[in-house]
């Protein structure tokens, strides 16, 4: 018997693309528009976006009642996420709905409300090289992943990630500069599983690499319960 699809809500602040400059070109319809074109591409997924200038930042009750699993990519505007959301987003995880935090998500206000730490940690934007090591090959977020991904050019973040420590680190990254990071984590919140994933700064192509999306995609699967 064939398993329903999996309910999949892309969650896109949506403020650098709008606006004249590198992100705009790379992404004209918008860092969520090409996740989600990505993740719909694959058979088992269905999938809707959702923005932080939507009514009620398109996460509505309903919505996030709807939904199986929550991606989340927010960078200049993490101040703006309504407390009153952020908590309708927490509780979901708890009760058991999957979130994919991706780039600079780590700040965003339900990642922190999550992790319980301030998840800050160093960072560079010198379009350097990113090597992201797969260190949990049987994991089922690395499947189909070999023994790592280049990033030709990316931002630099850098140790110490003021994360607790993860149930699971399943990828590393290191940079031309020297510095390493856990780029692939999971965590278990309540009911609900969380995966945090590194690679996607808006001024860069990474979210039109097959390997970053199979992850994604992987990490998809993962966090449904």
């Amino acid at each position: 018997m064939s398993r329903e699809p999996i309910r999949v809500t892309v969650w896109n602040e949506f403020r650098h693309e709008r606006q004249p400059g590198k992100a705009k070109e790379v992404y004209p319809e918008g860092i969520h528009r090409v996740l989600a074109d990505a993740l719909a591409a694959a058979d088992d997924m269905v999938v809707r976006t959702a923005t932080l200038d939507d009514p009620q930042h398109g996460l509505t009750q309903e919505t996030l009642n709807a939904t199986d699993v929550l991606t989340w990519w927010g960078h200049r505007a993490h101040d703006e996420v309504a407390d009153e959301v952020v908590a309708r987003v927490r509780a979901r995880v708890l009760d058991g709905m999957g979130l994919v935090v991706l780039h600079s998500g780590h700040f965003s206000k339900i990642f922190i409300s999550l992790m319980g730490t301030r998840c800050c940690l160093k960072w560079r934007e010198a379009g350097e090289r990113e090597r992201i090591w797969c260190i949990t090959p049987s994991h089922p977020i690395a499947a189909g992943i070999g023994e790592m991904i280049e990033l030709p050019q990316t931002e630099m973040y850098g140790e110490r990630f003021d994360i607790p420590n993860p149930d699971e680190i399943v990828f590393i990254s290191s940079f031309e500069g020297g510095e390493v990071f856990r780029s692939g984590c999971t965590f278990q919140r309540g009911l609900g599983r969380v995966f945090y994933f590194r690679p996607g700064h808006e001024t860069y192509p990474i979210y039109y690499n097959a390997q970053v999306i199979r992850v994604i995609k992987n990490a998809v699967r993962w966090a449904l319960v």
